[in-house]
């Protein structure tokens, strides 16, 4: 099975660096196949609402976004770990992830989500939160730990000193490893869950 890991901190080696390793160890462990892509320092330009996806398969900028495409699409697990930037996700990674999940078209459905965040002191809820909604909108189970997926640090020494945020990203780990080994078996004994045609509603029609 495998874990893709996306860092969204421009620092490669920071606080998110290292909660996003304390998890590999972890998978690693249960037999997990990971990799760790560093976005957060890349050229990353946001959407233009084109639609040229639609019939490319891919997104009209050829970078990093469409080079991630192919590993999103036959991981198991995905965790996009960032930084807190007022309270919000560094906007290099929000860019990134705004076109990775537009532009890919393949069914998102049960792959397992998971999100960390890093900060000094705070807007680490906030941050996890707007993180998770890339999940919830495409049918991505959710893994939680044993509070909200967050390491405390400044830099990576500052990090390894949060005790509790690296037992949280090894239990978040854990449980991430037990989902996605629990949705594989469903998958063989039951399949994956019926979907009704989609229902598009405009709130507004001329």
């Amino acid at each position: 099975m495998k874990v893709l890991l996306i860092n969204g901190s421009p620092h490669a080696k920071g606080s998110t660096y290292t909660a996003l390793h304390e998890m590999e160890k972890v998978f690693s462990e249960e037999g997990m196949e990971t990799e760790i892509l560093h976005v957060g320092n890349q050229d990353i330009r946001g959407c233009i609402a084109c639609g040229s996806c639609a019939g490319k398969g891919k997104c009209v900028f050829d970078d990093m976004v469409n080079e991630t495409a192919a590993k999103f699409e036959t991981c198991d697990g995905l965790v996009v770990g960032s930084p807190v930037y007022y309270a919000s996700a560094n906007a290099t990674l929000i860019a990134f992830l705004d076109r990775l999940f537009y532009s890919t078209h393949f069914d998102k459905t049960m792959k397992v989500g998971a999100s960390v965040v890093s900060a000094r002191r705070g807007g680490l809820s906030a941050t996890f939160d707007e993180l998770n909604k890339y999940f919830t909108i495409c049918g991505m189970p959710v893994a939680s730990g044993q509070y909200w997926n967050s390491i405390h640090g400044n830099n990576a020494d500052e990090a390894q000193q949060d005790k509790e945020g690296l037992q949280i990203m090894r239990t978040l780990a854990n449980n991430m490893s037990f989902l996605m080994k629990s949705i594989a078996l469903g998958k063989e004994k039951f399949g994956l869950p019926e979907k009704e045609p989609f229902q598009r509603t405009n709130f507004i029609r001329s």
